[in-house]
């Protein structure tokens, strides 16, 4: 009897030595979600930096270490992730995927190419000539050429003409504008033009601007505002016109057609009232 070995005269269990890794029974390995937590976690990494590093969405490295692969969308996606995620955290890509075709029925088939390309080998319908489209071509053209050979022969004679006359159309149809006449000052004429049933006033900003205001007989403001030198302003009322001037002195006056003669300051102040009789400072 050999000292040490049991009755039958195997080796005590203990002594004996373990299987290799890979010939262990399949039951004792982790699952395959735990495995890729517990690397994850030995490496110090979070879930978001696994998900930046290999581009796998966050729920779906949650679902993978829960041992769900519902939401890889198929097991073709399935082993890629899990290969991609092994590797991120250090373990042996090929045996967690071979753990997973063992799991899921082994490895899928890969899809025929043939199906994929059967829509190539389809010849399309030999269509039918469109004639009415043919036909419209055909007229366009025969239009088209004749207009360009029509205008190839007459081109030249016609441009010149044109070129020609038209100096000639111009200068008879376009009359030459008579030379305009300076405003003649106001005289006797201006006087009898202005209506004898109104009063009217004109205002002219000569010497600088000038605020100025003026009123109606019942009041209404007809203008109230700066007189910039060279602007003019003509009032007219049935009755009278009120007036008040701010810078006398820069305002050329007219009443009823005939120049006031007054001489006002500059930067004066003036008050004036105008009817039908005047001009006569009110």
């Amino acid at each position: 009897m050999s000292i040490g070995n049991a009755p039958d005269g195997k080796p005590p269990a203990d002594d004996r030595p373990s299987p290799p890794e890979d010939e262990r029974p399949q039951d004792d390995r982790p699952p395959i979600g735990r495995a890729l937590r517990d690397a994850r976690l030995a490496a110090d990494l979070t879930v978001e930096q696994v998900s930046e590093s290999t581009r796998v969405r966050v729920p779906i490295v949650h679902a993978i270490e829960e041992d769900d692969f519902s939401r890889c969308g198929g097991d073709v996606y399935a082993r890629g992730h899990v290969r991609t995620l092994a590797r991120a955290v250090g373990l042996d890509p090929a045996a967690l995927v071979a753990q997973y075709d063992a799991e899921h029925g082994g490895r899928p088939a890969p899809t025929p190419a043939a199906p994929m390309f059967e829509a190539e080998r389809i010849r399309p319908e030999r269509r039918r000539p469109n004639w009415t489209a043919a036909m419209v071509a055909a007229i366009v053209a025969v239009v088209g050429f004749a207009g360009f050979t029509l205008f190839g022969q007459d081109g030249t004679d016609s441009g010149s003409t044109t070129v020609a006359d038209a100096p000639a159309a111009t200068g008879s149809r376009a009359p030459k504008a008579a030379p305009s006449k300076p405003a003649p000052a106001p005289s006797e004429s201006a006087i009898a033009a202005v209506p004898q049933d109104k009063v009217t006033v004109k205002l002219t900003a000569t010497g600088d601007k000038s605020w100025i205001s003026a009123k109606a007989h019942d009041g209404k403001l007809l203008f109230d505002g700066l007189l910039k030198k060279g602007d003019s302003k003509t009032f007219q009322d049935d009755e009278r016109i009120d007036l008040i001037l701010g810078n006398a002195g820069a305002i050329e006056l007219f009443v009823n057609g005939k120049k006031v003669e007054d001489e006002f300051s500059s930067g004066q102040v003036e008050r004036l009232t105008y009817t039908k009789g005047d001009p006569q400072v009110g």
